[in-house]
């Protein structure tokens, strides 16, 4: 397996209409967050704890929620939301 990210169900649903510029500060945010996790769990197909649950990450333009799955090598991003004033 490979570490990678997606959307979850799929990005039209979750980040259908969101700025260009903020959703290309999310994927570089993810792509981030997949190297951590790469190194944080060396092994993640024979992870045996608890996923960690959803978590939020701040970007320029807003924020999104995501959630790691070690076992499955994977992060995937729930929710996008722009800042209404960006």
């Amino acid at each position: 397996m490979t570490w990678r990210w997606e959307y979850e169900p799929d990005r039209e649903t979750v980040a259908g209409g969101a700025p260009a510029e903020f959703l290309a500060e999310v994927e570089k945010m993810a792509g981030e967050l997949v190297r951590a996790a790469e190194v944080l769990h060396l092994h993640g197909p024979s992870f045996q704890g608890a996923d960690e649950g959803a978590k939020h990450a701040f970007v320029a333009g807003g924020f999104f929620v995501y959630m790691i799955t070690p076992r499955s090598e994977l992060l995937t991003i729930w929710q996008v939301t722009p800042d209404p004033l960006s």
